[in-house]
C-alpha cells in the first residue's frame, strides 16, 4: 500500500532562502554563516590560540552564542614528567587440557586510582580493578573462555556537564571544571551495565559484546574467542549502548595481545624492551577554589537543543598513558618496542619524537612496523605516527644515538589540546645493544580477494544535530529540483554522474547490508562535510585492506532539510561532489586494519573478508558518535540462506509444494 503524505507535514530548506533557524532558536543567521555553521563536524574542536575573526572560518566551531566569551589560559596544573610510567600486569592463561579451551576469569570491580601523584585517588571502574585493566596474552588458534564478571557496585563515577557557552581560549571543553553547568544527574545516577567487546577479534556474534546485552552486577558475560588470526594487539572494552563513552572514560579497557610462531622468529625486542603505551584524555573537576580535584569530568559544550541536540564529543585536556598523565620512562640507549593504542574518546594522536628544545629526532629512529591487524611485510620509518581513537601502531625506537638524553613523545595533531605533551623517555649512558629490526618482516603477507558487492556509506555534513551516518544504494536520477531528501549524486574520476539514495541512517532501523559467509567485499566511506577531525571508522568482527584514498569537492554542494512535523533535518546534494584527485596512502595503509580514518571530503575503499556469521556492526569509533547512533548492523549468512531469506523466506524452486 502506498502511504499518502500529510500534507500538514512541511519540510524546509534551511539554507534556500538566505536565513535559517539559529543555534538554540534564537538568532538568524546569513546564508553563509549558516552554510559554515552547518558545515563542520560534530564533537570535533576548534585550535586554542586563534584569532576570534578567524574562528568564524575554522572547523569545529559553531557561532551559535554570538558573544565571544575570551578568558585566560588555564594555568598548568600539573608538574609533566614527574611520575613512572606503569606498565599494566599480564595475564597469561594457561593451556586448556583434554582438548578444552584455556579459561581466564576478568571481574570488573571498583577501585581507586591516582592519575598523576599531585592529585588524589579517584574511583574508578576497571577491569581486575586497575586502569588499564590487565594486557591479556595468548597464542595463535589456542581458543580462551574469558568470563567477564561485573563485580561494580554503585553508581557511575563520573562528574559531567554540558554548559552552553560562547567562545572561549581555550576552548571549554579542554579546561577542567563546569564552568558554573550543573552536574547532569542522568549520568552520575547510571548503575554499572557493561558489555565486554574485544575490538580486533575475528569470532562469531555470539562472542562479539552486542551492545545491547548489558550485564547487570552480580552477573558474567561469558565469551569464547578462538584467536585464529595473525600476532597482533587488540583491545577489549565496553560497549553498552549508548552509554560506552562512560563507561571506559570510568576505566573500562585494556589490551589484548596474541602472539604467533612468526613473529617470534623475528627477533624484536620481547621482556622488558617490549612496552605498551595506552593514551586516553581525561578531565577532571575543581574545587570551590579552582584547584583540581580527583574526580574525573565528562565535558562537553551544547550549542542546541532545537531542532536537534547539537554539542561537541568529549576531549580531555589530559593525556593519561598507561593511566598516568604525562609520565616518564628510563630507557637504555638501544631498540624498544612500544605497543601503542589509542583508547581516547575521540581525540586524534599525531605522535613525534623530539628533543627538548622541540626539534624532531631523524625519522630512521622510529619504524611502523605493525598495525590494526599485525604486523607489516616490512618496517616503515615514520616522523609522525598516527593513531585515531581505536587504532594501534607497533613501533621501534632506536634509543642508541640518544644517550644521556631527554626525549619528548608530543602531539602534534593541529588540536592537540592545551598541553601536547604525551610523556618523556630519558635515556642512560649505558652501552645499550638490540638488533635492529628485519628489513623484512611478513614473508607471506596476506592479499586481499576479489571483491564480490560494494557497499557505499555516507556522512552528511553537521545540521543542527549529532553527525550521522547514511547506508547508501545506487538508484536513478529523480526529476528534481533538488535538494531530494537522502539523495547524494557524486561524479566520479571517469566524469559520469551517479545517485545514489539513503536506505538507512540509525542504529534502530533494519539491517541493509547483507552479506554471504566468506565473501570478500568492498567498502567505501565519503566524508561529505568539509571541516573537523576524521572519522575512524570500525567493522567488527573482520581485517581490511586499505584499497585507495580519493579527494572529493564537497563544498557548496549541500544544502539540508528541516521536517517540521517531527523536528529531523535531511538533506541532500544540490550539485554533484566532484572528484578532484588521489590522495596519497597513510603509513598505516600498508598493512591489514580494523579501523581507518575518513577525512573531509574524502572517499575510501577498502576490501574486507566476512568469515564469520551473525549479526554485527560498523560505526565511527569516536565513542560520542557511536552511542549517538552513528552506528549500522550488518548480517552475515551463508550463501544457501542468504538466498532463501531475500525471497523472505519462501524457497521458490517449488512453488508447487503443497501444505498440510
Amino acid at each position: 500500500m502506498t502511504e499518502i503524505p500529510d500534507p500538514h507535514v512541511t519540510r524546509r530548506r534551511l539554507l534556500a532562502g538566505g536565513v535559517a533557524t539559529g543555534v538554540a532558536g534564537a538568532a538568524l543567521l546569513t546564508n553563509g554563516e549558516v552554510r559554515e555553521l552547518l558545515s563542520t563536524g560534530s564533537g570535533d574542536v576548534l585550535p586554542r590560540t586563534v584569532p576570534v575573526a578567524e574562528q568564524q572560518r575554522l572547523p569545529g566551531r559553531v557561532p551559535g552564542n554570538r558573544t565571544v566569551k575570551m578568558v585566560s589560559a588555564y594555568p598548568e596544573p600539573l608538574t609533566p614528567y614527574r611520575d613512572a610510567l606503569p606498565v599494566p600486569k599480564v595475564l597469561r592463561p594457561e593451556k586448556g587440557r583434554g582438548g578444552r579451551p584455556s579459561e581466564l576469569v576478568v571481574p570488573m570491580r571498583v577501585a581507586k586510582h591516582r592519575f598523576h601523584s599531585q592529585l588524589g585517588p579517584s574511583t574508578v571502574w576497571g577491569f581486575d580493578g586497575t586502569v588499564p585493566g590487565p594486557t591479556i596474552e595468548v597464542r595463535r588458534d589456542e581458543p580462551v573462555i574469558v568470563r567477564w564478571i561485573n563485580t561494580l557496585n554503585g553508581t557511575m563515577p563520573l562528574r559531567a556537564c554540558a554548559p552552553m557557552i560562547a567562545f572561549a581560549d581555550p576552548p571549554l571543553w579542554d579546561r577542567p571544571g563546569t564552568d558554573g553547568a550543573p552536574l547532569l544527574t542522568d549520568v552520575s545516577n547510571l548503575p554499572p551495565w557493561t558489555v565486554v567487546h574485544l575490538h580486533g577479534a575475528e569470532t562469531g556474534m555470539d562472542n562479539d559484546g552486542w551492545p545491547e546485552a548489558g550485564v547487570p552486577s552480580g552477573q558474567a558475560q561469558v565469551a569464547e574467542y578462538a584467536n585464529g588470526q595473525r600476532a597482533t594487539a587488540l583491545w577489549y572494552h565496553d560497549h553498552a549502548m549508548p552509554i560506552s563513552r562512560w563507561n571506559t572514560i570510568a576505566g573500562l579497557s585494556g589490551l589484548y595481545l596474541i602472539r604467533d610462531s612468526a613473529e617470534d622468529k623475528l627477533g624484536l625486542p620481547s621482556g622488558k624492551y617490549e612496552i605498551p603505551l595506552v593514551l586516553v584524555d581525561r578531565n577532571f573537576d575543581l574545587d570551590g577554589a579552582g584547584k583540581l580535584t580527583p574526580f574525573q569530568l565528562y565535558k562537553t559544550v551544547m550549542y542546541a537543543t532545537e531542532p536537534e541536540l547539537l554539542a561537541t564529543s568529549f576531549s580531555g585536556p589530559f593525556t593519561s598513558v598507561n593511566g598516568v598523565i604525562w609520565p616518564h620512562l628510563d630507557v637504555e640507549p638501544r631498540w624498544y618496542r612500544f605497543r601503542v593504542a589509542n583508547l581516547s574518546n575521540v581525540r586524534p594522536y599525531h605522535l613525534q619524537l623530539t628533543f627538548e628544545d622541540g626539534s624532531a629526532v631523524p625519522e630512521s629512529a622510529i619504524r611502523l612496523i605493525g598495525t590494526d591487524g599485525g604486523l607489516l611485510a616490512a618496517p616503515v620509518n615514520a616522523g609522525t605516527v598516527s593513531v585515531l581513537a581505536a587504532e594501534r601502531a607497533d613501533i621501534l625506537i632506536d634509543f642508541g644515538a640518544f644517550k644521556g638524553k631527554k626525549l619528548i613523545l608530543k602531539n602534534a595533531d593541529y588540536d592537540p589540546g592545551p598541553w601536547p605533551q604525551v610523556m618523556q623517555f630519558r635515556v642512560g649512558t649505558g652501552r645499550g645493544g638490540g638488533a635492529a629490526p628485519p628489513a623484512r618482516l611478513d614473508g607471506q603477507f596476506p592479499k586481499p580477494g576479489t571483491a564480490a558487492a560494494s557497499r557505499m556509506i555516507m556522512f552528511p555534513p553537521l545540521g543542527t544535530g549529532q553527525i550521522e551516518q547514511w547506508e547508501m544504494e545506487e538508484t536513478t536520477a529523480p526529476a528534481g529540483p533538488f535538494p531530494v531528501d537522502g539523495i547524494v549524486q557524486v561524479k566520479g574520476p571517469d566524469g559520469g554522474i551517479k545517485t545514489y539514495k539513503r536506505v538507512a541512517r540509525g542504529f534502530h532501523d533494519p539491517a541493509r547490508f547483507m552479506v554471504r559467509t566468506g565473501d570478500w567485499e568492498d567498502w567505501t566511506w565519503i566524508n561529505l562535510d568539509v571541516g573537523g577531525w576524521p572519522h575512524p571508522q570500525h567493522v567488527h568482527a573482520t581485517h581490511f585492506k586499505v584499497k585507495n584514498r580519493h579527494f572529493y569537492d564537497v563544498a557548496e554542494k549541500w544544502e539540508f532539510i528541516l521536517d517540521d512535523a517531527d523536528r529531523t533535518v535531511g538533506g541532500g546534494t544540490i550539485a554533484p561532489i566532484e572528484y578532484r584527485e588521489v590522495l596519497p596512502a597513510e603509513d598505516s595503509d600498508a598493512g591489514w586494519k580494523d579501523v581507518v580514518s575518513v577525512n573531509n571530503g574524502e572517499a575510501v575503499t577498502v576490501t574486507a573478508h566476512f568469515a564469520h556469521s551473525g549479526r554485527f556492526l560498523h560505526h565511527c569509533h569516536m565513542r560520542d558518535h557511536e552511542d549517538m547512533g552513528m552506528m549500522r548492523p550488518f548480517v552475515v549468512m551463508p550463501a544457501e540462506v542468504l538466498k532463501i531469506e531475500h525471497q523472505a523466506g519462501h524457497p521458490m524452486e517449488n512453488p508447487g509444494h503443497a501444505g498440510h
